[in-house]
């Protein structure tokens, strides 16, 4: 299992620095150090992504991250507790959903997730910051 193509290229051109591999049947994209916004308790934390065999015309669903964000007061982020290990490290899953037919197959992608991920990262830094 492989990245389609035009991931791969949105990765490289963002400049993102990236691993991926499969774990238990899952494709899964580790984008390391990447920028947090203000308000968070880290500037920087890895994202991993697990994506299913039938991606990209299945949508991701959830997305991990290492080290574990809170708010910069501390406040745990609603649908973060959760702790799950991949790779023999520890990640907090953020436990998001897209909702029934957000998802479009041939037209979404990594661009259009991370997007939505880069979103609910500054909301959950504004909503103590």
């Amino acid at each position: 299992m492989d990245l389609p193509a035009e991931d791969h290229a949105y990765l490289s051109r963002e400049g993102y620095a990236y691993d991926v591999f499969d774990e238990d049947g899952m494709l899964c994209v580790q984008l390391n150090d990447v920028a947090l916004p203000r308000g968070l308790n880290t500037a920087r934390a890895d994202i991993l992504l697990r994506l299913a065999p039938l991606y990209p015309d299945v949508p991701p669903d959830m997305w991990w991250m290492a080290p574990a964000v809170t708010t910069a007061r501390g406040a745990v982020i609603p649908a973060t507790e959760q702790q799950e290990t991949h790779r023999g490290r520890a990640w907090q899953r953020w436990s998001r959903h897209l909702p029934p037919d957000a998802w479009l197959a041939g037209t979404d992608s990594l661009e259009s997730y991370l997007a939505l991920i880069r979103t609910e990262l500054r909301e959950a830094a504004g909503a103590t910051a």
